[in-house]
């Protein structure tokens, strides 16, 4: 098979992929189901928590986070950890006979030989090309003789704890936070969040969703992880930008103890025309939330992130 082939293939394959993932989200929202926001406590069987590999401890990332929250659902998975087939025969387990896993995505960029070789020649840089991997992952509840410890998740917070770990978060994380007014917004021009009282919020912890989908915003800042914040609203980039906070906030929701809700149903029809007009739109806005949520997570008190180099997904292609 020829390179040229080969690359076209692939190609095809990611855009395939892509177009999977996308649809399947689409059509999750046409629905009015939020694929962020899934009915812990009350269909879903495992505890509230993200994703983790059972084998290595590590904790899924970006588009994956979805895809194994919605398996979890949709199988009534009693858990969120999860093993590769040979990770579990590693352990000493097997996944059990007629089992289906789930397929999540791997992925990262590569420099052809042919691009490496101009680079060389005209003494520009090279250019990369974003791929997409395909791998196959199994819930724990799927295998047996695993070792008793394998899928063991530590408690979550005690319900005191989490709203006064949030407080600590903010104040740590040196965003510039104000209360008061009538309403919920961060201004990039002048860097600063500002949130209602919390007495204006039916539930005190609607406050603290509330401020963690407004510092997500701000974690956009050049000073911290510089995303394109210049969309106006109604605009794509706003939707995109107001996609990334959502979904930020549904991951910090979900790593303090807290069941995460949508903060702004009114722009599912903007969200919508953004995925169906950019099949990457999604994976692209839940690598960016994991990363502000990874940012804002880090001040958080006694809490353990993963590193870096054990994302399982590098960066959204």
């Amino acid at each position: 098979m020829s390179r040229k082939i080969a690359t076209a293939r692939a190609g095809q394959d990611r855009a395939s992929l892509y177009d999977e993932i996308t649809d399947k989200i689409i059509a999750e929202l046409e629905t009015g189901r939020v694929p962020w926001v899934q009915p812990w406590g009350t269909a879903a069987k495992a505890p509230l928590a993200m994703p983790r590999n059972a084998a290595t401890g590590r904790r899924y990332s970006g588009i994956n986070v979805l895809i194994l929250w919605g398996a979890v659902v949709e199988h009534g998975f009693p858990g969120q950890s999860w093993l590769t087939f040979r990770q579990a025969l590693a352990l000493g387990g097997n996944v059990r006979k007629g089992e289906r896993g789930t397929t999540v995505v791997y992925a990262d960029r590569f420099v052809p030989d042919d691009e490496k070789r101009r680079a060389r020649e005209t003494g520009e840089e090279a250019q990369t090309i974003p791929f997409l991997k395909r791998f196959t992952v199994f819930n724990a509840a799927q295998c047996e003789s695993l070792p008793e410890d394998v899928a063991i998740v530590a408690p979550p917070p005690a319900p005191g704890l989490i709203e006064p770990q949030v407080e600590a978060l903010i104040r740590a994380t040196g965003i510039d936070f104000r209360i008061g007014g009538n309403r919920a917004f961060y201004l990039p021009a002048l860097d600063y969040v500002q949130v209602p009282p919390p007495q204006a919020y039916f539930e005190p912890i609607n406050w603290h969703r509330t401020a963690l989908h407004e510092l997500g915003h701000a974690t956009g800042h050049p000073s911290r992880l510089g995303r394109d914040m210049a969309g106006s609203f109604g605009s794509k980039k706003y939707a995109f930008e107001e996609l990334v906070a959502e979904i930020n906030a549904a991951f910090c929701c979900a790593s303090l103890g807290i069941v995460p809700t949508v903060r702004h149903a009114d722009y599912i029809g903007s969200w919508l025309d953004v995925m169906r007009e950019d099949n990457r739109a999604i994976v692209r806005a839940a690598s960016q939330a994991s990363k502000a949520a990874d940012w804002l997570l880090g001040f958080a008190p006694d809490f353990g992130l993963r590193t870096p180099e054990l994302d399982d997904e590098r960066e959204a292609a």
